[in-house]
């Protein structure tokens, strides 16, 4: 078998999202920084997930991707093949033409081997959530703070009434009347 960065990068990305989103929808631009992984490419792998239904994105200001479904409900088997990373140990791919003559009938004497690895990484991966993953995070002692700037709520109070304040006025001088107003040319006529 063969688990590239893809599906690596894949579990990663997923597990700081888990561990966050209690504050909110979580930026790609913070899982980047945070993990190490191009934006360009979280990019790419997320949309992969939220065509699998695994993650739900949220635009705009503040926005950012949440979980689609309770992290318990989502397998890393599941994260693994909703960005196309195969999970396959055989030379064949699973076909069984591994040789193509005749007399050893197209599969190689380890293809059984193989193909039984397979079978035991899917059931593995699939009885691990992403659940067990933050919670394995979390006993490590990873503490997660929102980074994000804390919108301030200002409350409106209401003031007591006060004495009005007396201001002098001051004399205002008369206008000068405009040469080439509207109203001089009315006059005029």
């Amino acid at each position: 078998m063969r688990l590239t960065t893809k599906g690596r990068f894949a579990v990663t990305a997923m597990i700081d999202l888990a561990l966050r989103e209690t504050h909110g929808p979580v930026t790609l631009a913070g899982i980047s920084q945070r993990q190490k992984i191009s934006l360009s490419y979280l990019e790419q792998l997320f949309g992969k997930l939220r065509r699998f239904n695994i993650v739900e994105s949220t635009r705009g200001p503040g926005g950012g991707y949440t979980l689609a479904r309770p992290s318990n409900e989502v397998s890393v088997a599941d994260i693994i093949v909703a960005v196309d990373e195969p999970l396959d140990a055989t030379q064949c791919g699973g076909k069984g033409n591994c040789h193509t003559d005749e007399e050893n009938h197209g599969r190689c004497m380890t293809h059984d081997l193989w193909s039984n690895l397979n079978l035991k990484m899917v059931e593995y991966l699939s009885s691990v959530t992403l659940r067990d993953l933050v919670q394995q995070q979390e006993g490590r002692g990873i503490v997660i703070q929102d980074m994000r700037p804390k919108k301030v709520k200002i409350e409106s109070t209401k003031s007591e009434k006060s004495a009005p304040v007396l201001v002098a006025k001051k004399e205002v001088a008369p206008k000068a009347p405009l040469v080439n107003s509207v109203f001089n040319l009315a006059r005029q006529s």
